[in-house]
C-alpha cells in the first residue's frame, strides 16, 4: 500500500510540476526568443523553426551562404520574427524584431503594451529621438522598444531635440519590440 501511495504521489508531483512550467514558445528572455537562443547559428534557424516557415534569400541559401535577413512565419501565415544575422565567420542572430504580439518579455511587456507598462517593469537607461520615432533602452537589457512619434503630443512629433520620459503619454503604444545580441 505504501508503494502505491508513493507512486501516486510521484505521478501527481510530476503532473503538477509539468503543468506549472511556463510555456516558453512566445517568451522573450535576455538569452532567448521562444526556441531561438543567443547561440543559435543561422544555419540552425530552419531546424529550430521546423514547424514554421523560414524565409531568407533563397539564392544565398542555395549557395550555402547564410542570408543576412530571415523572416519566420507560422504555418498559418502569421509573421512571427524578423531576424538579422551578424557577419561573423560562423554567423548567429544579431537582431530580432518581434512581429507577433503573443511574444512577451519575462516582465510581461509585448507589442500590445504601452509606455506605462514599460515604465512599470523596467528602469529606463536612455531614450533616443529619431526622425519618426523614439527608441527606449531599458537598463541591463538587450530588449528595446520603439514608439512612433504619432503617439506623442503634437508639439513633440516634429521635434528633433531629446524627448524625456515625462513627455511620453502613458498610453503611447509600442510600434516595434526588438532584441539586439552582441
Amino acid at each position: 500500500m505504501k508503494k502505491t501511495n508513493s507512486l501516486i504521489a510521484l505521478v501527481l508531483g510530476m503532473v503538477l510540476i509539468h503543468s506549472c512550467q511556463k510555456d516558453t514558445k512566445f517568451l522573450i528572455t535576455e538569452t532567448s526568443v521562444g526556441p531561438l537562443t543567443k547561440s543559435t547559428l543561422v544555419k540552425e534557424v530552419q531546424s529550430t523553426f521546423a514547424q514554421d516557415s523560414v524565409v531568407g534569400d533563397t539564392a544565398q541559401i542555395n549557395l550555402g551562404i547564410s542570408p543576412k535577413k530571415i523572416d519566420v512565419f507560422e504555418k498559418g501565415g502569421n509573421h512571427l520574427l524578423m531576424l538579422t544575422a551578424n557577419s561573423d565567420s560562423i554567423p548567429t542572430i544579431q537582431n530580432i524584431r518581434i512581429m507577433d504580439p503573443r511574444y512577451v518579455t519575462e516582465k510581461g511587456v509585448g507589442l500590445k503594451s504601452t509606455f506605462k507598462d514599460i515604465q512599470a517593469k523596467y528602469d529606463i537607461k536612455k531614450i533616443v529621438t529619431t526622425l519618426n520615432s523614439i527608441v527606449i533602452f531599458p537598463k541591463g537589457s538587450d530588449v528595446y522598444f520603439t514608439i512612433d512619434k504619432e503617439e506623442l503630443p503634437e508639439n513633440l512629433r516634429f521635434s528633433t531635440s531629446d524627448i524625456e520620459a515625462v513627455q511620453i503619454p502613458d498610453d503611447a503604444k509600442i510600434k516595434y519590440l526588438m532584441l539586439g545580441w552582441e
